[in-house]
């Protein structure tokens, strides 16, 4: 029985087509626009369509499944390697027909629009961030230039240097003013968003779920939500841990086994929200409390052994773990009290 594949290779403005009714076979090549690429599929017969997830790649696969049309999204660093020589557009949409028959190849899930529009806010949110880091630094070399040394930690940067101001060379005083002035505004941007997450979370009750685990707060469980999509289709916890980078390479080979550092694999914006977190719950541990649970007790035995970031690290990969069967079985993380 035929089964019709169609690969597209995704751009802004002009769409390759491979239409596959037979496997390893193209029988049809078409080139369209951004204006026709729509249209194409509304004439086709329901079919499965095979692409790419880049840019865009969400919004168009909801579009084409609104025509009745099943799309599967594949990672783009698998398909790279089906293109045969010479890197074209034609040859990017065979290689997704190859790619497709590759069933160790894991599929990425469509994301909604509301997924998008959690991840929209974090990452204006980071890049808002890195600004503001940015001015801070810049304010913190420049005043070192001219002597003068704030101490540690961002919330005296803007106080100290509109102190400061007075004894500035004059034509400093304005730019710096204005840099200053800009920082707030970045803090404004930020408080804004963070409301707006807080708001989405309160209609979205796993995030409410994920926050009951140590470490994960309201920007970590709102990412999770947004980037990660649907946790069942990871079949163990060691599985999503490794989707985030969070175990280690191996290589292997014989009856020889080399674990190394952590593979980085995955989103590193939720790998960084992870680890944070994860530092920040040891940091916790660290505090004298009078009924220590099983996981601080844990975490505070490896910072012994292994030192702090490799504990940090090593939270980071258990705090997945849980991540992963606090959302799968739809329940709230309980600590477990020892002896102290």
């Amino acid at each position: 029985m035929q089964s019709t594949i169609i690969a597209v290779d995704l751009a802004k403005s002009v769409f390759q087509i491979a239409v596959s009714r037979r496997p390893g076979k193209v029988s049809e090549s078409h080139r369209l626009t951004r204006s026709q690429l729509l249209r194409f599929f509304a004439e086709r017969q329901p079919a499965l369509v095979v692409l790419e997830a880049c840019g865009t790649a969400h919004y168009w696969a909801r579009e084409l499944q609104a025509l009745g049309h099943r799309v599967q999204l594949l990672p783009p660093h698998e398909v790279r390697s089906y293109v045969h020589r010479n890197k074209t557009d034609r040859a990017d949409a065979e290689a997704l027909l190859e790619a497709h028959r590759n069933e160790r190849i894991c599929k990425v899930p469509v994301k909604s629009l509301a997924q998008q529009t959690l991840a929209g806010l974090h990452r204006m949110r980071s890049a808002w961030m890195a600004d503001r880091t940015a001015r801070i630094n810049l304010l913190r070399g420049l005043l070192r230039e001219l002597g003068f040394s704030i101490p540690v930690g961002a919330r005296h940067v803007v106080v100290q240097t509109l102190g400061l101001l007075e004894k500035l060379p004059e034509p400093l005083r304005p730019v710096l003013a204005e840099a200053c002035q800009e920082i707030g505004e970045f803090e404004a941007r930020v408080a804004a968003v963070e409301k707006q997450l807080r708001a989405l979370a309160k209609q979205t009750p796993v995030v409410e779920r994920l926050q009951s685990i140590p470490g994960v707060g309201l920007l970590t469980a709102t990412a999770l939500v947004a980037l990660v999509g649907d946790v069942q289709r990871f079949p163990t916890s060691r599985h999503f841990a490794s989707y985030l980078g969070l175990t280690p390479r191996e290589h292997s080979s014989g009856l020889v086994r080399r674990l190394g550092a952590i593979s980085k694999a995955g989103d590193s914006y939720l790998r960084t929200l992870m680890i944070s977190g994860a530092r920040s719950a040891l940091y916790a541990a660290s505090r004298p409390k009078d009924q220590p649970d099983r996981l601080r007790r844990w975490a505070l035995q490896v910072h012994r052994l292994r030192g702090h970031n490799r504990a940090a690290v090593a939270l980071a990969n258990k705090l997945a773990r849980i991540v992963w069967a606090v959302w799968k079985h739809d329940t709230r993380f309980e600590s477990q009290a020892v002896p102290a």
